[in-house]
């Protein structure tokens, strides 16, 4: 545990690439010590499960989201190497892939990691396996450990295929997620069935351009309006709840959004506000790439890559749970990584300055000016 406590903090303090050779830089663990525990087996679902309690405290509404993210990685020794979707560069690239799975306090608004996998390569796993499956698997894997109040997940439109779908109800999750706007939908027949014969189910194919049997609700936004309606979807094979954005807000273009819910009687306004917070994972990905060496990793070989990944974002959780609680019981502060990483730099100059010019620490700890310095060159909230 010893190791796991100075590996989190010093990610949070190393400046540059966060590497085997920079963290021994940085502490007291050499270079063979952290490539040696890189692979060592140590299970981050349920410590950031805890972490989030700690964050937010216990029965706090939270919605799970889940998506990927392209890692560069150069070489071609890498397990996992392959081709994959960049969103940055807007083309496939050759590098890794990672399936993060992670929760948003609905209050705050914020983020947490629960747990990332690294996709295999196609050349590595069977071919009757593809990346969906690997996603599905990954998820099946982390929903015994997920708090009892999750019930919804928010996914990309990339998701929103049958077998994924499936097999997340098949969790006990709900799925929100984006449909094309060729979706093949059906509207529910409502009206008095026929004494004899099969039962009609549908009653025509659902048309955008006309929206007299949608429900209309009052605008999310002025000059954004909003339709639903229960309809059916074929490719799914199940009943879904849609949404129907249509933004008027610029002269030039109607901009239009179609989403939907697996559950049916979720309100309408809620799954459009669960989908926009389904963006909070973008900021995971993001600090975790600029401040905690995401993309560093030394190692080759998947188990310290897959270790690499989790111990990046772990202490990203860290720093929010700090955050938190330097701020319990006041007015809602803006998470800055930048600052968190500034003040947790700052803490260990200081610490390593009592340590090498053997000063009284308790007498500087306690100084009246010691929090200004720990918070020097932090961005003002």
């Amino acid at each position: 545990m010893t190791f796991f406590v100075t590996l989190f903090s010093t990610i949070l303090v190393v400046c540059g690439k966060v590497n085997f050779t920079n963290l021994s830089r940085y502490s007291r663990f050499n270079e063979k010590t952290y490539r040696r525990h890189f692979k060592a087996a140590f299970d981050f679902m349920p410590f950031n499960v805890e972490l989030v309690s700690l964050a937010q405290g216990s029965g706090q509404p939270l919605l799970l989201v889940m998506d990927g993210s392209f890692i560069t990685k150069s070489g071609k020794r890498t397990e996992g190497i392959d081709w994959y979707w960049n969103g940055c560069a807007s083309r496939a690239e050759k590098g890794l892939e990672i399936s993060l799975v992670g929760v948003v306090d609905i209050e705050t608004e914020t983020a947490y990691a629960l747990s990332a996998q690294q996709t295999l390569a196609q050349t590595e796993i069977p071919r009757d396996i593809t990346r969906l499956d690997q996603y599905l698997y990954h998820l099946e894997g982390v929903r015994p450990h997920l708090p009892p109040q999750v019930r919804y997940l928010t996914v990309d439109g990339a998701y929103a295929k049958a077998h994924f779908v499936s097999g997340a109800v098949g969790c006990q999750l709900d799925v929100i997620s984006k449909l094309r706007f060729d979706a093949n939908l059906r509207y529910l027949y409502t009206g008095e069935q026929k004494p004899r014969g099969r039962p009609r189910k549908y009653d025509g194919k659902v048309t955008f351009t006309d929206l007299s049997r949608f429900t209309f609700l009052e605008a999310v936004q002025p000059n954004v309006d909003l339709y639903t309606q229960r309809v059916w979807h074929v490719s799914l094979k199940r009943q879904i709840r849609v949404v129907y954005l249509i933004d008027r807000r610029s002269p030039h273009r109607v901009g239009t959004c179609l989403l939907f819910s697996t559950d049916v009687e979720q309100d309408p306004q809620q799954i459009v506000q669960f989908y926009k917070l389904r963006f909070q994972i973008e900021f995971l990905f993001r600090d975790a790439k600029q401040f905690a060496g995401l993309e560093d990793c030394q190692a080759r070989d998947l188990v310290r890559t897959e270790f690499h990944f989790n111990a990046s974002l772990t202490a990203l959780n860290l720093a929010k749970v700090e955050a938190s609680q330097q701020h319990s019981g006041q007015e809602r502060v803006p998470f800055s990584m930048a600052s968190a990483k500034r003040r947790a730099l700052n803490q260990h100059l200081l610490d390593r300055f009592i340590e090498t010019f053997d000063l009284e620490p308790t007498l500087i700890k306690s100084h009246p000016n010691y929090s200004t310095l720990c918070n020097y060159g932090i961005i003002a909230a």
